[in-house]
């Protein structure tokens, strides 16, 4: 049996595309005479301690992970990372992200193999930090596929329902963190005509308890009255009720490594509207699957929403059978789940070790 120890941060169980992309691998592993054994990084414990043929680094742990590395704590063992996030993440201010981004390189330069999620983040790997990039291998993470109801009667009722009364329903997964921009797709509601649309959020609300308490705040101004529908945390099976029910996906994130809801809402056949950042430009085509906006434009999101508006309300089921229809060609609605290679992992170049070097040093003191 093949061994490989995932090194992460936080809860297995949490319902993030990150974790969740970690559990289809660990139900997976089998299939290649292999498990997978999650271990949450903490402080002060050398995260090496437990087996593991292959140690698979989260980028969420990787700073918490770089000092033991530093130190050789990883030698004899094949060492990897999985990097969901560009290094230094994504929710540090930036002395913090500096910080965070010397120690995750200082990590995945040590590695024989880096595992990513799109070829947005292989590129920026290779490009932007220098990491080789025969070492780097994209593993799309897929989608769990949201079934549409079979009863398009059913579909319409749901739908009603969810519009409250307007032209369309949109729909927003994201937990409740500044990064995923939902105060900005809050302000981009605010700005459309009073009968335009219902939002449906879903997603954790306490993941940033200042975050959230500014958005409760913003929800409860006189012009989002009624306008937005919080949901909080549903299960895939529910979930994939809101998918049909709706009309628009709408996720204003910055930094989506590669974006498993939007590659959902795309199987459902909803329009997308985001911003052209991330890996959202490889997933839609602007003008066909969905809107791309600029980043910050907030008039701009609230422009494409209204349009989305008012075409749905002048076309009506012939316009959602065109979006099923170029869902079904989309590229995001073949990606599969994906699959542990430990051949691949063992067969990379082996990770660079050495001693520590004065650089080494005061990364460890940073850390």
């Amino acid at each position: 049996m093949f061994v490989v120890a995932l090194l992460t941060r936080g809860s297995p169980d949490q319902l993030t595309g990150g974790h969740l992309y970690h559990r289809r691998m660990a139900e997976r592993a089998a299939r290649h005479d292999a498990w997978l054994d999650v271990v949450t990084v903490r402080r002060g414990r050398n995260p090496f301690a437990g087996p593991g043929d292959v140690v698979l680094v989260d980028s969420l742990a990787a700073a918490e992970v770089a000092p033991w590395v530093l130190a050789g704590k990883h030698r004899g063992r094949v060492l990897a990372a999985i990097v969901h996030q560009q290094p230094g993440g994504v929710d540090a201010g930036p002395r913090r992200a500096a910080v965070r981004r010397r120690l995750d390189l200082a990590v995945y330069r040590r590695c024989a193999g880096l595992l990513v999620p799109s070829g947005a983040v292989a590129d920026e790997l290779s490009m932007r930090f220098g990491v080789p990039a025969g070492r780097i291998a994209i593993a799309a993470p897929g989608r769990d596929a949201p079934t549409r109801p079979a009863d398009s009667g059913e579909i319409a009722a749901h739908a009603r329902d969810a519009r409250g009364g307007r032209r369309i329903a949109v729909l927003c997964v994201a937990n409740w963190l500044p990064n995923k921009g939902i105060g900005e797709l809050l302000e981009a509601v605010a700005r459309l005509p009073a009968d335009a649309a219902t939002l449906h959020l879903v997603g954790r609300t306490d993941t940033d308890p200042r975050y959230r308490d500014h958005l409760v705040a913003r929800i409860g101004e006189p012009d989002l009255a009624d306008r937005v529908v919080v949901h909080g945390v549903l299960a895939p099976h529910e979930l994939g009720a809101w998918y049909a029910a709706t009309d628009v996906f709408a996720l204003a994130s910055h930094a989506e490594t590669y974006g498993t809801v939007y590659a959902e809402a795309l199987t459902a056949g909803l329009p997308i509207v985001g911003w052209r950042a991330g890996n959202l430009v490889n997933l839609v085509a602007d003008g066909v699957e969905g809107s791309l906006c600029e980043p910050g434009d907030v008039p701009g999101l609230s422009s494409a929403l209204e349009r989305l508006a008012t075409d749905m309300a002048q076309r009506g089921d012939d316009f959602a059978d065109q979006l099923w229809w170029a869902a079904g060609r989309s590229a995001a609605a073949g990606h599969g789940a994906p699959a542990m290679n430990e051949r691949e992992l063992l067969s990379l170049v082996p990770p660079a070790a050495g001693g520590l070097t004065e650089s080494d040093r005061g990364l460890v003191a940073d850390a």
